[in-house]
């Protein structure tokens, strides 16, 4: 017993060392890297006390003992240290998020929001949310579920403010899940803290579902994205919204889409039998996306990804495909009547390299009229934000900011 304990505190170490060295070269060693440091770092408090949890169990059946039990829990001792750093030291997002809003938006951003809307910024994490990470319902929110649209039985669900909804319609917010375009549901729990939190604020917030890989090929999700949003500007009057305000949002394959609807209003192969409808869109956040199937820089340091896209979603070879490749990607959509974009990325993400959102930022920047904030998180993995965290709160946070001075440029014009 006293090896099998051993063994385990050795898990825990990698564990930790995981959170400052992950691994990004290698395709199902970057998958296991992320999966790891998701848990340990967004939820590192909850990691501790279950290993600790464990350990005692150990010490209970006197495992603990003689040396390797010794080195066994200075080893145990020794990554709960590290975890904790971590998980304290995200609290920097706090400052990273501002600093790239000031940047992207200007130093006085927050003076060009709307009064009423400055007035509801938070500021301070939920401590009672990051205790209960796994709670999706929130008693002040409204949730409509399974409201069908489309051509193929998609659905969405729809949060909005249990009461006290403002005269004038709602802003709104799309949300598009990830998942590599093969797995993920609308109500899986990506995007829902920032979803309730921005329909207490008075926000109409939507999540769509769209069709999967390997059933579905491009452009089928991003066809069925559109779909989405041309159901929000026909019927969302009903519910409260404004079709003529929404910001589009998501993470990973989440993002792409997001983005990619975000860049290509009109763009006739992405909306079959319906190429006269508006699908403009008055912003976009998307998270950790993937912005240029081509990977035209050499930003991915392993294949994973191409393979996926060649076998699973576009099913055609890279080569001799490649315009269709870049057809789909957000890098190459992008122009001056792009709308405002706020970019976020962490640096330790294993799937989706943090030069790639460098790269499509600024590009955005370069060619768009419109404003451009770029948020890099020291230290985040991929799908941070599916947690509430000391992390994820701060850029829920800062993300209210980038919703509120948006919506507050479009009142000023109207």
């Amino acid at each position: 017993m006293s090896t099998v304990f051993l063994l385990l505190s050795i898990l825990y170490v990698w564990m930790a060392w995981n959170l400052y060295h992950p691994n990004f070269h290698h395709p199902k060693g970057s998958i296991l890297s992320f999966a790891v440091g998701l848990l340990a770092g967004e939820l590192g408090l909850h990691v501790i006390f279950w290993q600790a949890m464990t350990v005692a169990f150990f010490v209970l059946v006197g495992a603990v003992s003689g040396v390797f039990g010794a080195i066994g829990f200075l080893l145990c001792a020794a990554s709960w240290g590290a975890i904790a750093f971590y998980y304290y030291e995200s609290a920097n997002a706090q400052k990273e998020v501002i600093s790239g809003l000031e940047e992207g938006l200007g130093k006085r951003f927050q003076t060009q929001v709307n009064e009423e809307l400055r007035q509801q910024f938070a500021e301070e994490p939920d401590r009672e949310l990051i205790r209960h990470p796994f709670q999706h319902r929130d008693p002040n929110v409204e949730l409509i579920r399974n409201v069908h649209f489309g051509d193929f039985g998609q659905q969405l669900d729809i949060r909005r403010p249990r009461a006290g909804a403002p005269d004038s319609p709602m802003p709104v917010l799309l949300h598009i899940h990830g998942g590599a375009w093969t797995y993920g549901k609308k109500d899986d729990g990506q995007g829902i803290p920032l979803m309730n939190h921005m329909a207490k604020r008075g926000w109409i917030c939507i999540s769509s579902a769209y069709r999967l890989s390997p059933s579905a090929t491009f452009p089928d999700h991003i066809i069925d994205c559109k779909q989405a949003l041309v159901w929000i500007k026909e019927e969302i009057r009903e519910y409260g919204g404004n079709p003529e305000f929404i910001i589009v949002t998501g993470g990973s394959a989440g993002g792409h889409l997001s983005s990619l609807l975000a860049l290509s209003a009109g763009h006739e192969a992405f909306q079959p039998g319906f190429e006269d409808k508006d699908t403009t869109v008055q912003g976009a956040v998307p998270f950790y996306g993937v912005y240029d199937f081509t990977d035209e820089q050499n930003h991915f340091p392993q294949d994973g990804l191409g393979e996926m896209l060649e076998n699973s979603i576009f099913k055609l070879e890279m080569s001799g495909n490649e315009q269709v490749f870049k057809d789909a990607s957000p890098l190459f959509h992008i122009s001056d009547q792009a709308p405002p974009f706020l970019v976020i990325q962490g640096t330790h993400d294993t799937l989706v390299p943090v030069a790639s959102s460098r790269a499509f930022s600024k590009t955005l920047r370069e060619k768009s009229k419109n404003k451009v904030a770029y948020v890099e998180l020291a230290g985040a993995q991929h799908a941070f934000d599916v947690f509430p965290s000391l992390r994820s709160e701060y850029v829920k946070f800062g993300v209210e900011k980038f919703l509120a001075w948006t919506y507050s440029q479009y009142l000023k014009s109207v």
